[in-house]
């Protein structure tokens, strides 16, 4: 997930608490879709992780961009 703020997201890992559990809350996410959908369970279960997941991919990206400007 956006590679091309690899450097940026390292860093704010290690400077924001805030975004670091965001981060792996959204990675926590990814997994538990991917065995969600393995699975085969409820569409309705899936769709709520990845809505969930969707929100969180937002956030993160407007924390990265917002650092950047500031920076």
């Amino acid at each position: 997930m956006f590679h091309e703020y690899r450097d940026v997201i390292t860093e704010l890992k290690q400077k924001d608490a805030h975004f670091n559990k965001l981060f792996e809350r959204h990675n926590e996410l990814d997994d538990l879709v991917s065995k969600l959908e393995e699975s085969h369970a409820d569409q309705f279960e899936i769709e709520s992780k990845k809505k969930e997941k969707l929100k969180l991919k937002d956030e993160i990206f407007a924390t990265i961009v917002k650092y950047k400007a500031e920076n």
